[in-house]
């Protein structure tokens, strides 16, 4: 099933004609039973990452975040001159 959001085909099942490597990753061509064929990243279908998978959530972003100004605050206080 094609599964990028900004696809055509996103939602559509799809029949796996064959796979190829190409650009380190792997990809699929891909018909849906009308005669038309498309090509299609592997991370843009059910057999990618499940979603979610390899982002950063909306929880781990904030905590990042106060990491980083954790550590801006002692390089200030050490007067280490860190960014501005």
């Amino acid at each position: 099933m094609a599964t990028h959001p900004f696809h055509p085909w996103s939602g559509r099942r799809v029949r796996v004609c064959r796979s190829v490597r190409r650009g380190g990753g792997l990809v699929f061509v891909c018909t849906a039973g009308d005669g038309m064929t498309v090509t299609l990243l592997q991370a843009w279908t059910d057999r990618g990452p499940a979603p979610g998978e390899n982002r950063l959530a909306a929880d781990g972003l904030g905590a990042l975040s106060a990491l980083v100004n954790a550590l801006m605050s002692r390089c200030g206080e050490r007067g280490g001159g860190g960014p501005p």
